[in-house]
């Protein structure tokens, strides 16, 4: 049988609470995402992306020799390459 492999829930949200907003996972190289709408402005969402790209940027940096400039102009690069043209659109569905 496969494991599967979670993250730890972030510190803050264990000691204060929150809602959790977006889940990725890879299964046999393929992206499986659970989140919830969130937000009333979809303009957060792209705050929200940001974000996450810095501190994939800041760990990427950590664990390797490039910088988090140097990572964050690959993310934004491909970034815009697959809204521009995906590789794989993915389907999305509703559940409860």
């Amino acid at each position: 049988m496969s494991t599967f492999d979670p993250l730890q829930v972030p510190p803050a949200a264990l000691e204060q609470g929150g809602v959790e907003i977006l889940r990725a996972a890879i299964v046999e190289g393929g992206l499986h995402v659970s989140l919830r709408r969130a937000f009333d402005d979809p303009e957060a969402w792209g705050m929200l992306i940001a974000d996450v790209a810095r501190h994939a940027a800041r760990i990427f940096a950590r664990e390797t020799s490039w910088t988090e400039e140097e990572v964050l102009e690959r993310v934004r690069s491909m970034f815009d390459a697959e809204m521009d043209a995906p590789t794989d659109p993915g389907s999305t569905a509703a559940m409860r």
